[in-house]
């Protein structure tokens, strides 16, 4: 046989691997199932563990075979992406750090290894060595992969609790009839504006509001961004028929305003919530009497 047809029929490590991994695949998926990572996440039986070993082993093979070890973009990954996010996640919500979610998949590759260097005790030790180096290449990527999916999935939690948060900071309160109010405290950006924007908005067909009161005495200070994006709020509020107002302007703010050369001209702006409250009820019509004081004779 010429040298090149040879060397096209010899099998690459990688590829000895993938073999390998479908020999062993039963023998794999049991030893796994014994492992922490699997044992803790897959709790409702051993059978569960094993299905799911199955299937990472399955992966790996198909990732082995395309001969992309390093890649954790390897094709062979996408089906078992959600599990192995699961797994990570799961593992992370049980108090375990990064390090140590590490950890439990690095004690994947020992029972592997073991049953590499069985099915491979004949060939020529060079042949075993590139063989094990290639299966740690594989089970290292596919750590990395399990982290990496695991690490989106939590950010992507984060940012889910992060808006449900803004969302509970930003409650719109009903003062009166045709009247509703957004009393703001704490830190006002970019993303927490746009919230309030929607919010109120809502709030103003739900409630059919004639006036929306949005009060900042609790913003220690806005940028230009924020600034515009409560102009915007104004405008948006105007568009939907409700008359927006604007109370508890800080010094500090004030000056910002000013120094950014925005326009409140065509804004009401009133020191108070309590100031905001009295002219929307006094444009509704509503008489405002304080009570007389005690032991005053009524007339």
């Amino acid at each position: 046989m010429p040298e090149h047809e040879a060397d096209a029929t010899h099998s690459t490590p990688a590829r000895e691997v993938g073999d390998f991994l479908r020999r062993r695949r039963e023998q794999i998926a049991q030893r796994w199932a014994d492992e922490p990572l699997f044992r803790t996440v897959f709790t409702v039986s051993r059978d569960e563990a094993v299905d799911a070993g199955r299937v990472i082993v399955d992966a790996l093979a198909q990732v082995a075979d395309a001969q992309r070890i390093e890649d954790p973009d390897a094709a062979g990954f996408t089906g078992v992406r959600e599990q192995l996010a699961r797994m990570g996640a799961a593992r992370s919500r049980a108090g375990l750090s990064t390090t140590q979610v590490s950890s439990e998949l690095a004690a994947l590759l020992p029972p592997v290894e073991n049953l590499l260097v069985a099915d491979l005790e004949q060939e020529d030790p060079e042949r075993r060595r590139e063989c094990a180096i290639a299966l740690s290449v594989l089970m290292g990527t596919l750590r990395l992969v399990t982290m990496q999916t695991a690490l989106s999935e939590n950010q992507a939690l984060i940012d889910r609790q992060r808006l449900q948060l803004l969302e509970v900071a930003t409650p719109v309160i009903k003062l009166w009839d045709g009247i509703v109010a957004v009393p703001l405290i704490g830190t006002l950006d970019s993303a927490r504006s746009q919230v309030v924007m929607e919010t109120l908005l809502d709030a103003v067909v739900d409630q059919r509001a004639r006036f929306a009161i949005l009060d900042i005495t609790g913003v220690p200070t806005v940028d230009s961004l924020v600034a515009q994006h409560l102009m915007k709020t104004v405008a948006a509020a105007r568009l939907m028929g409700a008359e927006c107002v604007v109370s508890g302007i800080r010094p500090a703010i004030a000056q910002t305003i000013v120094h950014l050369g925005l326009d409140l001209g065509t804004v009401k702006t009133r020191a108070s919530l309590a100031d905001a409250l009295g002219y929307c009820l006094n444009e509704l019509g509503a008489n405002i009497v304080n009570a007389p004081a005690e032991g005053a004779v009524r007339r």
